[in-house]
């Protein structure tokens, strides 16, 4: 148990900076992933406490940030003085991993990974920090087609002064940007390469630089060795544009995603399938360090000796948070007591006599004033206290919602069939994707998310859908892609005046269908639905929200459903 509240459940990954565990929030009740921080061998015990401070940069690096795409921070715990890191837990398989066990992506699949790094990568950027050490490793890919970025350990805001010594390179040897490997300045241009490198793997199978033999040799080519092409094709012009020498020749994070925006034809959710998520037997676990893993490397210049540790910081960071046991403690002000023959048990009963007069001064004074006004002593039995007081406070403030009118489609020339009116909460945005499926035809979906990623209101047409299907169809096929063991309705399917509405749950595992953990635990979310025809077109809009707040997502709903109208029904 860390912190008394974190209780560690098993290993996710470990590697030269920490270890990453699968963990349970005893008083959220829910999972998390805890990354403890672990000392590189060698290390002496006076930079303890500056990697201690490193560790608290990184999670004011992560907390600024709030995007779909990036894994989000919850707390920092400390333990023994050591410091804890609280993650958001996803379910997910790392892209090496996938890399690993299945071999090289497909152009949609690239695709879709380099737009959300980006996105990632984006924010990040326009909120002060560079990540410095983007490689699949980090790139994690949800079973219902997440893909978000982790890992900011050795991100640094651009704002403070670097941690990182004379002499010492932090990074992945395989994709370490040429600039940062020769002892450059890091800036947010070393993303570029490392996500031009992660796509040079994702489409190779391996990465771009050899990183199975000697990490100082690997550095040494990507600083003076040309830079790897990859095998022609639609993204090989992307990458190029990316992995340039020289920094300010890189293509910016928006013009890759507009350069792959039309690479991507499906939805991430059509494009990852269950067979990407199984691990083959007789593989390594992901606990195992890999080549490519980040290490703690001597800087080597191409032409210059190799720099010695300065032992101090490069710049003064201010008071570091933790202190160690054997550090020169600041005088004290001594008070000399009054008389060294007090016992403890004189002190306690002075204490107690002190406490005692308090009550009786307190209960007197009240007594006192009720009867100089003549009302009674006691107050009337039965009577309540006003709201907003502190046995009766006030109700949580209302859900401020935002009306939006959109089309279905991704299209700009819609028709009137396409449009809808609805009501959001403030603050949501707004995403517009097209989607297959083998069983139900091509649709559209909407989707509104919540800052924090928790919650999503999805509106889906599926344009002439009763020409082929009925709306049973497609309450099976909710059960089919979930699984007999991850879903469950909680109301319904009824028909109303406004169309077939449902709630239901549905539980999201840790790894696969399929596999021994299917009735193992899993993070369960609650979907409000509403099934409308209009025209021959089949509406679904849901709200989907973690179970553990189901009661706040009742309320959410009963005010969303009402807002719900489309202009072009006949």
């Amino acid at each position: 148990m860390v912190a008394g509240r974190y209780r560690l459940r098993s290993v996710l990954g470990s590697g030269s900076m920490g270890t990453v565990w699968s963990a349970y929030d005893e008083f959220l009740h829910r999972p998390v992933a805890v990354k403890e921080m672990k000392l590189p061998p060698g290390v002496p015990a006076s930079q303890a406490d500056e990697l201690r401070e490193r560790t608290l940069r990184e999670a004011r690096a992560i907390a600024v940030l709030s995007h779909p795409n990036v894994i989000i921070l919850h707390d920092v715990a400390r333990d023994n003085n050591e410091p804890f890191v609280v993650m958001e837990l996803l379910p997910s398989r790392s892209l090496a991993h996938i890399l690993r066990d299945h071999g090289p992506l497909n152009v949609e699949q690239t695709a879709a990974v380099g737009i959300a790094v980006a996105a990632a990568l984006e924010a990040a950027h326009d909120a002060g920090i560079t990540h410095r050490d983007v490689k699949p490793g980090n790139v994690l890919v949800a079973g219902d087609g997440r893909i978000k970025l982790t890992d900011f350990g050795i991100a640094r805001n651009v704002s403070e002064a670097t941690m990182t010594r004379t002499g010492i390179m932090l990074g992945s040897p395989a994709y370490i940007a040429p600039e940062v490997a020769s002892g450059g300045a890091v800036t947010p241009a070393a993303d570029l390469w490392g996500l031009g490198a992660t796509l040079f793997a994702a489409v190779e199978g391996a990465p771009p630089y050899d990183a199975d033999g000697d990490p100082l040799e690997t550095v040494g080519k990507v600083v003076n060795g040309s830079v790897p092409k990859p095998k022609p094709g639609p993204l090989a012009d992307v990458i190029a544009a990316l992995m340039k020498k020289e920094p300010e020749k890189r293509i910016s994070l928006r013009e890759v995603r507009h350069r792959l925006y039309p690479l991507q034809g499906k939805t991430a959710l059509d494009l990852f399938g269950p067979e990407l998520f199984r691990t083959p037997d007789g593989r390594k676990t992901s606990a195992q360090l890999d080549a490519t893993d980040t290490q703690v490397l001597e800087t080597v210049a191409p032409t210059e000796k190799k720099a010695e540790a300065s032992g101090a910081l490069a710049a003064d960071p201010g008071p570091l948070p933790f202190l160690r046991q054997d550090a020169p403690a600041a005088p004290v002000p001594v008070s000399v007591p009054v008389s060294s023959r007090r016992t403890t048990r004189a002190s306690a009963l002075l204490a107690l006599a002190a406490v005692v007069l308090f009550l009786i001064a307190g209960v007197g004074g009240f007594a006192l004033a009720r009867l100089i006004s003549g009302q009674p002593v006691l107050p009337p039995a039965g009577s309540a206290a006003p709201a907003g007081s502190a046995g009766n406070p006030e109700p949580p403030a209302e859900v401020k919602l935002v009306q939006q009118r959109g089309n279905a489609s991704e299209t700009a020339n819609a028709s009137r069939d396409t449009e809808y009116v609805v009501s959001v909460p403030e603050g949501w945005q707004r995403f517009v994707a097209g989607r297959t499926s083998n069983s139900l035809g091509s649709s559209t979906v909407v989707q509104y998310l919540s800052p924090d990623g928790h919650q999503s209101l999805r509106i889906e047409r599926f344009p002439s859908y009763l020409r082929k299907h009925k709306l049973s169809e497609y309450e099976s096929s909710l059960q089919s892609a979930a699984g007999p063991k991850s879903f469950s309705f909680a109301r319904g399917p009824v028909q109303t005046q406004a169309g077939v509405e449902m709630t239901y749950r549905t539980v999201e595992h840790s790894q696969p269908r399929g596999t021994d953990t299917d009735s193992g635990p899993g993070i369960t979310r609650t979907t409000y639905a509403l099934l409308k025809t209009s025209n021959d077109a089949l509406w679904v809009v849901s709200l989907t929200v973690p179970t553990e707040i189901e009661d706040g997502g009742t309320k959410t709903w009963s005010m969303i459903e009402p807002t719900l109208s489309f202009p072009g029904e006949q």
